[in-house]
Order: C-alpha cells, then structure tokens, then sequence
C-alpha cells in the first residue's frame, strides 16, 4: 500500500507513470490529501530544488520530477478543499515578445503549482499588452512572472515592465523576472519587484512575495 513516503519517492525520482497509482493508493489508505500534497510532493520538489541549486542535478531532471508531480495533482486536485491546490494565490507568466524559449518558463510554471499556485501560462512570444489583459482577466492575480532567454528580449521585457509599472492596477500585483541573460541589477533598473536566477528559487521567492 503505497503512503506519503512513496510517493515523496516517486516525485523526486521523477516516476511520472506511477505517481497517479500511488498517489490514489494513499489517499484509499485514508491519508489526508493535504498532506499528501505537502508532505508528498511539495517536500519532494523542494529537495529536487536543493538538489539543482546544489548542482547534483540539471534541468532535465527537475523537469521530469516536475511533470511527476503534476500527474499526482491531477490525482489529488478533487479531494482537495476547494482551491487548496491554487491556496498560494494565482500568477500569470509568459515569455515576453520576440521570445520563443519555453523550457525555463514552463519549469517555473511547474514549481509554481508544485507550491500551491494556480499558473495562468500565456505561453511565449507574449505581447506586453498580453500580460496585462491577462490580469484585467484574472483581478484576483498576485504575482506576474515575466521571462526572457535571449540577449535581443531584453527590451522586449523592460518594455513589458514598464507598461505593467504604468498600470493602474500595479500596486496589486507584484512582478518578477528572470531568464538566462537577466540579472538582479537589470531587474532593479527595469523596476520589477522580484528576480530569481533559477525555477528552484522561483517558488520560494513567489511565496515571500505573497505573504
């Protein structure tokens, strides 16, 4: 009968075809399934994140262990209390104009729900005004997570700063950044509220933001 332990196990190791077993095996064995989300699989991404930032691990295992975990949510998302799994609060994030990277943002957009959020992906090449009709979509929206990979996007995202800056709505949100080229110098000059130079830190830094 698999518990908590397995599939903490699984999701670290990444085993995306029997977490959606194990995951239901728990929850049959009378586990609860908020603790099955926190100290299942939550616990596991953050040693998976440790593990990064320690340089044990690359990215292609972080993605693995990531998907991993989104197959046990899927499992765990109707026996949760209404909105336990976005109980973090909700992010918009996309890959600015000119961009069109998508394995670092969709890693962060993973970790993102991995710690509870619910993430609104626009997905990449994201025109500016994209991010912010995404918030007058979404009003209940905490934190707006832009990316860039490339030296020649980085005035595609300080233009996408500015506009959301200049909104009437940015003292609701707050907004981060990141990306291969970008640093917290460039972030603080761009006025972002937030820069982190990888997924691992990524949700850690949204939850500081929120709280």
């Amino acid at each position: 009968m698999a518990g908590i332990q397995d599939v903490y196990a699984l999701v670290e190791k990444g085993k995306a075809k029997l977490i959606a077993a194990a995951v239901q095996e728990a929850l049959d064995a009378g586990c609860d399934p908020t603790e099955i989300l926190n100290e299942g699989m939550i616990k596991a991404m953050d040693a998976v994140g440790e593990k990064f930032k320690n340089g044990e691990i690359f990215v292609p295992e972080m993605l693995v262990a990531a998907r991993a975990m989104k197959k046990g949510v899927e499992v765990l998302k109707p026996h949760l209390a209404t909105g336990a799994a976005g109980a973090a609060g909700k992010v918009i994030i996309g890959t600015v104009a000119g961009d069109l990277h998508d394995i670092g943002k969709n890693l962060v957009s993973m970790m993102l729900e991995s710690a509870g959020f619910e993430v609104i992906d626009l997905g990449v090449d994201v025109p500016k005004e994209k991010f912010v009709e995404a918030y007058e979509a979404n009003p209940d929206t905490k934190i707006v997570c832009c990316s860039a990979l490339l030296t020649t996007t980085m005035p595609a995202l300080r233009d996408a700063v500015a506009l959301l800056n200049e909104s009437s709505f940015r003292s609701n949100i707050k907004v981060m950044v990141g990306g291969a080229p970008i640093t917290q110098a460039f972030a603080d000059e761009i006025g972002a509220d937030a820069y982190t130079e990888d997924a691992a830190s990524c949700a850690k830094k949204a939850k500081e933001l929120v709280a």
